[in-house]
């Protein structure tokens, strides 16, 4: 074992670290010790076969994300470009996204903005009020259009809009529904959608989803598909003026918070960082000031209307945010098993292992894409 232990590296201790997982907890889901952990996290002790499957597992990667041959090449590194800012545009901080273009011969970089201050495509508009609950008549553009191709996704992960670019290379187009995680799961169990998302987290167990989704749906209804594993936490103003350092900061007098709506998955965590804080809900200013989304709740800290939110490290990165990590949990994407088949869900699946998507999504920050497209369910 000593040769042996010699020839691997261990990123164990670094994706332990990030998962959130004391080495106790995962010592007892793998069936070793704790001094084991450790001992493995050194680089002195090389687990066999079933242990470093079970260490996989459990972190949610892959065992050639944890162990390594001493001597492998390193990934290469992103290449680097000299790019010109395009005038007017405001100062950037170091992770926020550009989009580059080329102008005779110059090479531009534009940033572009999180919110979407341009009509959206559509297809038809409504011409007449709603007759009864859900019905309306619209003029649609194109009659001979067939929508059937298409997905309808409901969700909130912003980082949704970069799987529907990758589909639509295969001609598959995705229409996103943002909803909150209980909202999408709702409108998955009454049929209206082909995929949910979801970042539901129970308290009791740390399990991400799949108590929710077994609260909701029949055994073996739905198929449960890893989009990416993301970091949620206390955004804040940039420079964090106010030193917010935990979530018992946020029952301060001098913050105010944007908060999300009821049954999303930000205000859970928002709700249960409180309970364990022992903290009063009426003791945060703001806490019944909604906002729709991880973006638009980052937007009222960057408008300076709020001094914090929960969202994602991704959403706080787009703004040029503070951002203080809480927990590290699984964006889900829920479909019910006879869609399975459709082609358009099989470009999907195959695009969540796409290295070119994830790059790109982990590029944006705060979201390890390892277990992208791993069913889990």
């Amino acid at each position: 074992m000593k040769r042996a232990a010699a020839e691997v590296e261990s990123k164990l201790a670094g994706l332990r670290r990030k998962r959130g997982i004391a080495a106790v907890q995962l010592a007892k889901l793998a069936g070793v010790s704790r001094q084991t952990i450790y001992a493995m996290e050194a680089g002195s002790y090389v687990p066999n076969t079933a242990v470093a499957l079970k260490l996989a597992r459990a972190l949610e990667a892959r065992v050639e994300d944890l162990f390594s041959l001493a001597g492998d090449l390193p990934a290469a590194e992103p290449a680097s470009e000299a790019v010109t800012l395009l005038p007017g545009s405001d100062r950037l901080e170091p992770g926020q996204p550009v989009q580059l273009c080329q102008v005779d011969q110059r090479l531009w970089a534009a940033a572009p903005s999180p919110l979407r201050w341009y009509f959206p495509a559509s297809d038809a508009v409504v011409a007449a009020r709603a007759a009864g609950p859900g019905k309306t008549r619209v003029q649609v553009f194109d009659a001979g259009r067939d929508f059937r191709h298409r997905i309808l996704v409901a969700g909130c992960d912003p980082a949704i809009s970069v799987l529907a670019r990758h589909v639509q290379a295969a001609g598959i187009e995705l229409v996103l529904a943002q909803r909150n995680s209980s909202q999408a799961l709702a409108l998955l169990k009454q049929g209206c959608v082909h995929v949910a998302g979801t970042h539901l987290r129970d308290e009791a167990s740390g399990e991400s989803n799949l108590p929710a989704i077994g609260r909701l749906f029949p055994k073996n209804a739905v198929a449960v598909i890893t989009f990416a594993v993301w970091e949620e936490g206390i955004v804040t103003a940039r420079g964090n003026p106010k030193n917010v350092r935990s979530a018992g900061d946020l029952a301060r007098p001098d913050i105010a918070i944007v908060n999300r709506e009821p049954g999303s998955g930000s205000r859970n965590l928002l709700d249960q960082s409180l309970k364990r804080l022992r903290i009063r809900r009426q003791d945060l200013r703001g806490y019944d000031r909604i906002a729709q989304g991880h973006l638009p709740a980052a937007w009222q800290v960057l408008s300076g209307a709020a001094d914090c939110c929960i969202a994602t490290r991704a959403a706080a990165r787009m703004l040029g945010l503070g951002f203080l990590p809480l927990v590290s949990e699984r964006y889900d994407l829920a479909i019910r098993k006879p869609h399975l088949d459709l082609a358009g869900i099989q470009v999907l699946l195959d695009t969540l292992g796409r290295s070119t998507f994830r790059r790109e999504v982990e590029s944006l920050g705060g979201y390890d894409t390892a277990a992208a497209g791993r069913r889990m369910l």
